[in-house]
């Protein structure tokens, strides 16, 4: 099925569950968990986020950094973290 097709399929089932309150909010509770599982797994809370920096300037202060002044460097870096 085309995305089209999909969306002129979901609009008729809507407008039947359109009629029926009891059937709006069972669509709704059902949609919620449909988007709840569509998480952006490279968000994170401000309390990771600011760990993650105080760790950062802890081992800048070490000297465990790494300088990269080339594209070439960047590159060759980011393929030995994966």
């Amino acid at each position: 099925m085309t995305t089209q097709q999909l969306n002129v399929e979901l609009f008729r089932e809507l407008s039947i569950i359109a009629e029926d309150e009891s059937l709006m909010q069972k669509l709704v509770k059902y949609a919620r968990k449909l988007t709840c599982k569509k998480v952006d797994p490279t968000l994170m809370s401000k309390e990771d986020f600011f760990a993650r920096v105080d760790k950062s300037l802890e081992q800048a202060r070490q000297g465990r950094v790494h300088r990269i002044e080339t594209k070439e460097e960047l590159n060759h870096f980011l393929n030995i973290q994966k």
